[in-house]
């Protein structure tokens, strides 16, 4: 079992910037992907960012060149750097682990609310 722990969420202005931190409690080396999510009431969760093992990143096109995703592997953390927020933003942001082998297991932390007002 992994405890996901998101932090640094809260409410900031249009074009503010928000730093959330993921604190896994085992080595994030174990994992072959960490990533975050967001979800807003009545929508699907989407993916924000997410990271590999080999440093590879993906970005969802709505937060290329405003958000950044990083790991520091000597805290076991994962980062989202969001910069220039906009109101549409505003969600529950997840992180989530995934490992590939021996079998695909997924964990989700609790969720961070970050709110951005116009």
């Amino acid at each position: 079992q992994v405890q996901l722990a998101e932090s640094g969420g809260g409410l900031v202005q249009a074009g503010g910037s928000l730093r959330l931190s993921c604190a896994a409690s085992r080595s994030i080396f174990s994992f072959n992907t960490m990533g975050w999510y967001r979800q807003t009431p009545g929508k699907q969760r989407e993916l924000v960012a997410s990271i590999t093992n080999a440093e590879s990143t993906n970005y969802a096109d709505s937060v290329k060149g405003r958000f950044t995703i990083s790991k520091d592997h000597a805290k076991n953390t994962v980062y989202l750097q969001m910069n220039s927020l906009k109101p549409e933003d505003t969600a529950v942001y997840y992180c989530k682990s995934l490992t590939i082998w021996p079998q695909v297991t997924e964990f989700w932390g609790q969720g961070t609310q970050v709110t951005v007002s116009s």
